[in-house]
Parts: C-alpha cells; structure tokens; sequence
C-alpha cells in the first residue's frame, strides 16, 4: 500500500515533480496549492508523512491528521510548529539540522555586503532608468577589516565566521554557553555578551531560533545601543526583531542600514515600511535556498521518513519530538 507525503507549503507544479523524482518506491506526493489552514488540515488529514518549510503547523492542523506519523521540518528552525501538540498526538518531528549552514551563510555575506555598499539601492534605481551615481543614501562602506557581531553560533553562525575569515574581520559571537578557551582560537572568535557587542560591532548578524528569550530580542533599547554607523542583518526569524522600533531606527539614522530575509508576517504585507526605505536590503526568505542543496537534503528528509517507518533511528541530530 502506497503512503502519501504531504507538502504543506505551496510551490510550483515543476518543483514538485523534482520531489516526486527522488520519492522511495511506495510513497505518492502532494502539495499545497493555496496558503489557508483549513486547506493545510484538508492535505495532512490522510497524510502518513508531512513536510512543512516555511507554513505555520499549528495543533489544528496537527489534530487533523489521521494517521500522521512524522512531521518533517525542511530547514532547520521549527519556531513554525505546534511542537507540544505534535507530543501530544504523537506525532514525531524531524528537521534537516545544518543541511542550509553554507547557503544561508553566503546570503548573509551578500546582505551584508549590499547593506554596506548601497547595492540594492543602486540596482534598484538603474533598473528604473536612473543613474544614481554619486546620490546614494548613505555613503558605502567596507566590510573588509570590520568588528562583527554573530547573535546564535549554531552551523550557520559559525560557517558566516568562517567566511567572514577572508575580509579580516573581527568576529564576536553570542550563545548560551560559551565555547572552550582552545575553541575560540581554532575559529578565530571571541565571546560577548549583546549587551558589550552592540555598542561594539559594525555589524551585527542575527542566527538564533525564536525562543520566548529571543523574542524582539533587538528592540528600541538595543538598537539605541548599537554603535552609530552600524548595519543589522537578519536571517534568523522575523519576530527577533521589533520591526517597529527598526523601521524609527532606520528612518532616523540611528543605524546605517538593515538587511532582513525574514519578516514577523510572512509572505510580508506589499505596504510594509521596511519595504520603501532606501538604506533597508529586503530578501523574501529566501537565505536558504540554493538548487545545490535540493537533492542531498530532500534525500535526507525522504530517508528520515523510511527509517522511522521501518522502526529504525533516523539520522542523528535530525530528531526534535
């Protein structure tokens, strides 16, 4: 008997056909082809596998499904799913962890670098016939030699500092524990708590999930604190920030600009002020798509969801409930 793998996102026809020319002998394929919840709960209710990348899977949508046995986040982050309810239906949960470290980490280097050069700006301006030239927003800047501020050192953190290794930066780093003394040699970075890196820092680059103690961890206050000058990016999720208190800081010089890939409302509102500010770089949330990652990781989610079907583990680090 066939057992059906169900893509809660929306994507395009052909994209799912990539999907379906990897799945295992035995498995069907559908997908989402609308963004509401009644149609998320509609798809998983007949499910025996799930996948969910960027769509919020809340208990309502869990309770729906029938005969769910493993929800498969593709990414990393699973801020986007009921996991208490998921425990309770006993559904288990799995994620690709560090399956998008390299792309997500080359994005942020672009964003940064746009950021500090004006590259969106000026993309954006010649694109409408306009030769801006000289009349930038903001005078551009190096990142080459800058102090750099890395809130989160999971995969992804560590492999922007590693790239940031080349522009002769100085890489501070946040996280719950610090690492061993011998450690931060080997990668060339030094510890800081947010609070001594924003005044600190020419640029701070957001990698940490969203946890109650992340949430809008940079607000009004920290913002007022970082160093003038300075540039924030963010590939983490929307709600670390105060999308607000960024919007004033942006508007008002506080900071020098902003590169964000994700958004406290996403697919984000087309009048969002983020969206019309000259020293603001927008991505929509796509840090971690890169066509070299398709097959290795939709291979791993496929094989994740064999192995736990057999009763065998699935690959260690992958498991979360």
């Amino acid at each position: 008997m066939e057992e059906t793998v169900a893509v809660l996102d929306m994507m395009h026809p052909a994209r799912a056909d990539k999907l379906r020319a990897l799945l295992p002998q035995g498995m069907t394929l559908i997908h989402a082809t609308e963004r509401s919840e009644a149609h998320r709960c509609a798809i998983i209710a007949e499910a025996d596998y799930a996948i969910t990348g960027q769509v919020a899977v809340s208990g309502t949508v869990l309770r729906a499904a029938r005969r769910l046995k493993l929800l498969h986040k593709w990414g990393v982050g699973v801020d986007n799913i009921d996991l208490e309810t998921a425990r309770a239906c006993g559904i288990a949960v799995a994620r690709t962890a560090g399956s998008n470290a390299t792309a997500v980490a080359e994005h942020t280097v672009g964003l940064m670098l746009a950021a500090l050069r004006n590259i969106g700006f000026g993309h954006a301006e010649l694109r409408e016939g306009r030769w801006a030239g000289g009349r930038m927003p903001q005078e551009a800047r190096l990142l080459s030699g800058k102090t750099v501020g890395i809130v989160g050192f999971g995969a992804i953190g560590r492999s922007v500092a590693r790239l940031l290794g080349g522009f002769g930066c100085t890489i501070l780093y946040n996280k719950p524990t610090p690492l061993p003394a011998a450690e931060e040699g080997a990668l060339g970075v030094a510890f800081a708590t947010l609070a001594e890196m924003l005044p600190r820092v020419d640029v701070l680059s957001l990698h940490c999930p969203l946890v109650e103690a992340t949430t809008r961890l940079i607000d009004a206050a920290a913002l007022a604190a970082m160093k003038p000058g300075s540039v924030l990016v963010n590939v983490s999720r929307g709600g670390v920030v105060d999308e607000a208190a960024l919007v004033e800081a942006l508007r008002h010089g506080i900071i020098h600009a902003a590169a964000v890939d994700v958004y406290e409302i996403e697919p984000v509102p087309a009048d969002h002020p983020l969206l019309g500010l000259p020293n603001a770089v927008v991505t929509p949330h796509l840090a971690a798509g890169a066509a070299d990652n398709f097959v290795p990781t939709v291979t791993r989610m496929f094989d994740n969801m064999r192995r736990y079907g057999r009763g065998e583990p699935i690959r260690a680090g992958d498991r979360v409930v």
